[in-house]
């Protein structure tokens, strides 16, 4: 039976993080036999593994158990939210999945729970460390557990910033570049980890300063996006508009960090972009 949580989005936090805890120990289970996983390229610079296919089903199982009916949403499962959905879970089962593959030890399962298009609870499963990121709407954030904030720094040349590089057919990587070249030089540093759901909670337990994103699915910042805003933070889109569960553009910061990140990109931005 599927069950209305709006009013409970604690409950729906213990289903998805039980899903997520699942998927997270049936990765590690596989970390130490890397070179026998199955892999393919799903574009000629993004691949998906048999781990991310494996810890799909058991995501989808766990969370269907409890939620018949509830829509899960993920690049290998429904393609996008419907605009009359109740319940839907947003899952990554694999965020990072280049990196696993290499041994790169940043990685996580994401999943967050939306009611009417609004997510309501999320969670982040680093999975080498085994560091829970959780956080329901009107509820705070959290890391295994204890409460976290965004960072407090406000000076542009102390922060320090994530990002992430468009790849693959039709990237804007020439607009990425004018970012990133008006953003580096103002910096304490820049980096890019590659996994989009732990770069946002880096910025949620205030790691990172800021971080910002051209080409985002929402199963890679929807969980994410609710740990920032829980910790005290701002989400926008680049261009500084509220983020559809859809494909997007996103821009993540401590309040002060985000509106210096939004006129610097706003600069360095041609008129006829969109974003």
């Amino acid at each position: 039976m599927v069950q209305d949580s709006a009013s409970d989005p604690a409950a729906m936090l213990a289903h998805i993080e039980g899903a997520a805890i699942e998927a997270a120990r049936f990765v590690r289970a596989r970390e130490a036999h890397r070179s026998a996983i199955e892999w393919r390229a799903k574009s000629h610079t993004d691949f998906v593994s048999d781990v991310d296919t494996g810890a799909e089903r058991i995501i989808r199982h766990a969370l269907t158990h409890d939620y018949t009916g509830a829509l899960i949403v993920g690049e290998e499962l429904s393609p996008e939210l419907s605009t009359s959905a109740g319940i839907s879970f947003i899952v990554d089962p694999l965020d990072g999945t280049t990196n696993f593959l290499h041994g790169f030890p940043e990685y996580a399962v994401s999943i967050a729970a939306s009611v009417r298009r609004e997510v309501v609870a999320g969670v982040i499963i680093a999975i080498p460390t085994n560091e829970h990121y959780t956080a329901t709407r009107g509820g705070g954030a959290f890391r295994n557990g204890e409460p976290i904030a965004v960072s407090t720094i406000d000076d542009p040349s102390r922060a320090l910033i994530g990002t992430g590089v468009p790849f693959g057919a039709g990237a804007p990587l020439d607009l990425y570049l004018r970012h990133f070249a008006a953003v580096a030089p103002h910096t304490a540093g820049m980096r890019r980890p590659g996994s989009a759901a732990l770069d946002l909670a880096h910025v949620a337990c205030g790691q990172f300063d800021a971080f910002w994103e051209l080409t985002l699915k929402p199963w890679d910042f929807a969980a994410g996006m609710l740990l920032v805003r829980e910790a005290g933070g701002v989400v926008t889109t680049v261009a500084g508009g509220d983020v559809p569960l859809t494909n997007s553009s996103l821009l993540a910061g401590n309040p002060a960090m985000h509106r210096w990140l939004a006129r610097t990109l706003a600069d360095a931005t041609p008129a006829a972009s969109t974003l």
